[in-house]
């Protein structure tokens, strides 16, 4: 499954229909991913343009109605925000404090593979070819997840993760074990979510109003 592009460019950016007008220079920065972390929940968003004082974002489902949110990057970075105008899956928001352009642009080219990680968890049900059992995943990637369980597995061992509940498309994944500490698995999927299917997923689970269907 493709995977939303890495390439990031640095430019002036005109003004765009509906948003707010800033006194500091705007910038675009191209399809880079983040995540929005509110009180309902973390929500995949790719980030369209940047600049000292506030940022816009595309979403894949409606805004969660909160007022503050936290805007983390793949590599760690976080920055206070405040959403000020949204129109359909657009929003845009204001930094708490003035932030450097560059070093945020720069924080996103470093890193063009790390990948979002979600803090989700939720229960799921883990088949094996000698039984199948209850499990938890902690935390979610559109490339993986780690789980928590009693049973025991072996590294390299192929799995099914099934999610009651969910849609057809994301009710059951395939995957291999990869890592083990005492309880805790890391697993990685035969086949990866794309952005657009990690985001509303990711939606489904924490606040499926969002979605609108």
């Amino acid at each position: 499954m493709d995977i939303a592009t890495n390439t990031v460019r640095l430019e002036e950016a005109s003004d765009t229909p509906g948003a707010d007008q800033r006194a500091a220079p705007r910038f675009t920065l191209l399809i880079r991913a983040a995540k929005l972390v509110s009180a309902q929940g973390e929500f995949v968003c790719v980030i369209r343009d940047v600049s000292e004082t506030g940022v816009s974002v595309r979403l894949f489902h409606a805004l969660p109605s909160c007022k503050d949110y936290a805007l983390h990057m793949p590599a760690g970075a976080t920055y206070e925000v405040s959403c000020v105008w949204q129109r359909e899956n657009e929003a845009g928001f204001t930094f708490a404090q003035s932030v450097q352009v560059g070093q945020l642009v720069n924080e996103a080219s470093d890193y063009p593979k790390r990948g979002l990680r979600l803090g989700l968890c939720f229960p799921v049900m883990v088949h094996t070819l000698s039984g199948s059992f209850d499990a938890v995943v902690e935390n979610l990637s559109q490339q993986g997840a780690r789980i928590t369980c009693d049973q025991l597995l072996a590294i390299d061992q192929n799995v099914r993760i099934a999610a009651p509940g969910l849609t057809d498309k994301t009710r059951e994944v395939r995957a291999k074990v990869r890592w083990r500490r005492e309880r805790q698995y890391g697993v990685v999927f035969d086949d990866t979510f794309t952005l657009g299917e990690f985001a509303r997923l990711a939606a489904q689970l924490q606040a499926p109003a969002l979605l609108g269907e």
